[in-house]
């Protein structure tokens, strides 16, 4: 059955059907030798459709890693230099991809995945899926610098942060564990709001995106989701819902 070529790209892991449109775009697509346009449609079990002269497999199993990123390893698939990135820590063939990026000197978890479509739906802002996190703060914080977080923050590049969900976890010598909520992923965010309202950001650990959760992986260590795992990623998306505690799973 014919279907329009971007669908069938981002199926077969070559990202967003927004990415697979530029590529098509760009001239890189062929289907039978032919180049194609926009709108072009295929049949991938009768029709060679190849992306810079690689053969296209629509029909690749989909792969779903989830991944505790440590310090210091990039959430990049590709690194021109010598630091090591998430992809390097999976030991799978294939083209994986991160979802839910993490700076350089944060931690936690990672979704790594071929689902171009769940993978942008999970990362394109409109969706407003939340990630949660462990952050330490270096001092103990306020009611105010609290309510700060939770109104939402201007940064000093000028961002206005949205509210976001924060309560302290437990105190830490002079500082404080925060769990913290955004439905956003501006920058360096959570270090920026610290460094405005007075609270110095010593470590990040993302432990939730969506409904999907770290559970008890320890850093470097990863794991395929379960199906069921899977199937509510892909109804979170599918809904457009927000996730809701009561929906989050546990796994060892």
């Amino acid at each position: 059955m014919e279907e329009r070529l971007q669908k069938i790209l981002a199926r077969a892991g070559f990202g967003s059907r927004r990415t697979c449109e530029l590529l098509i775009s760009a001239g890189r697509v062929r289907v039978n030798g032919k180049a194609v346009g926009l709108g072009d449609k295929a049949d991938p079990a009768r029709d060679t459709i190849s992306v810079d002269g690689r053969a296209v497999n629509s029909a690749e199993a989909l792969v779903y890693v989830a991944i505790y990123k440590p310090r210091g390893v990039l959430s990049t698939v590709k690194e021109p230099g010598a630091r090591q990135t998430v992809r390097d820590l999976v030991e799978l063939p294939g083209t994986l991809f991160p979802v839910g990026r993490l700076d350089y000197d944060s931690e936690g978890l990672i979704l790594l995945t071929n689902d171009g479509e769940l993978a942008n739906k999970l990362t394109h802002p409109r969706y407003e899926h939340e990630k949660e996190y462990k952050v330490l703060v270096a001092r103990h914080p306020d009611q105010e610098q609290l309510s700060a977080w939770r109104r939402g923050v201007v940064l000093e590049d000028g961002h206005a942060t949205r509210p976001a969900e924060v309560h302290v976890q437990s105190k830490y010598g002079k500082g404080a564990w925060l769990r913290v909520t955004l439905r956003e992923g501006h920058k360096r965010q959570i270090r920026e709001m610290g460094k405005v309202t007075g609270l110095p950001v010593s470590r990040i650990v993302r432990v939730r995106i969506g409904n999907l959760e770290l559970g008890r992986l320890k850093p470097r260590q990863w794991r395929h989701l379960t199906a069921q795992e899977v199937t509510d990623l892909k109804k979170l998306v599918g809904g457009g819902k927000r996730p809701t505690r009561g929906s989050t799973q546990k796994h060892p």
